[in-house]
């Protein structure tokens, strides 16, 4: 799959306005990148500076884990771009435990504050402006090891499989307002997030032991941001006009679905 760069788009979201959290690395920095390109004008956050801000795009640093958080993003997002048409949930992650009962109370809730809690936050901000407009997108970054959720990761998967069933339940809510909400749900991605869990979990020395994508996918690889990268576009999109409460497997059809 080409890779997003500068200059190669088609400039059909000139004129929207787009908030990316997470969007200095990895997935992220795809979707900035991609939305960049397609004419948006893209603020994005992290909760540091440490990552690449991609060129054009504004930032600024955030904690979504908190309604605090969410509530300084929520303001920063009015001030920099005026409102928000095309809001990004791709903030997440978590680490592997040895099993469930080797799971603290603490990191439960940080993995449900930051995969889950964090867009219903920052969505309860953002869609009153939506829906004076009667127009948005929303969109959850998800994870397709909820297809298939293992012990020391279930944590992480729960507050993942929260986030689709809530992005199904939104949607339905707030289609009648003109506002589209879907989920995208990556497999395994070569980023650097996912090679600092691949190594967390390499260190537990637990079995099975990760994978690569190249042994199990139909496609035979791992999946690059820009491949998820392309399916949010897409729905950003008006291709994706009559399209919401839907979630785009992106995985090289390594996942079972049903």
């Amino acid at each position: 799959m080409a890779t997003i760069e500068s200059g190669s788009g088609t400039r059909e979201l000139a004129g929207k306005r787009a908030l990316v959290t997470g969007g200095t690395r990895g997935i992220g920095a795809a979707v900035v990148r991609g939305l960049l390109d397609a004419g948006a004008e893209v603020l994005t956050t992290a909760r540091s500076a440490t990552g690449t801000v991609p060129e054009g795009a504004s930032f600024v640093t955030a904690d979504v884990r908190t309604r605090a958080g969410a509530e300084a993003l929520a303001a920063a997002a009015q001030e920099v771009l005026g409102g928000v048409d095309v809001l990004v949930h791709n903030a997440g992650g978590g680490r592997p435990y040895e099993g469930t009962s080797a799971i603290p109370d603490e990191e439960w809730q940080e993995a449900l504050d930051l995969n889950f809690l964090a867009s219903v936050r920052l969505d309860s901000l953002l869609v009153p402006g939506m829906r004076e407009r009667r127009s948005g997108v929303i969109l959850h970054v998800s994870s397709a090891a909820v297809l298939t959720p293992v012990a020391p990761f279930l944590h992480y998967t729960a507050a993942k499989a929260a986030l689709e069933n809530y992005s199904r339940g939104l949607a339905a809510e707030q289609a009648p307002f003109g506002i589209r909400v879907n989920t995208v749900t990556p497999g395994r991605v070569d980023t650097p997030g996912g090679e600092e869990a691949r190594e967390q979990w390499a260190r537990l020395d637990l079995k099975p032991g990760a994978v690569n994508a190249a042994d199990t996918a139909p496609l035979g690889r791992d999946g690059r941001p820009d491949d998820i990268a392309h399916a949010v576009l897409f729905l950003a999109s008006e291709r994706a006009g009559w399209l919401t409460g839907s979630n785009l497997i992106v995985d090289g059809g390594e996942f079972p679905r049903g």
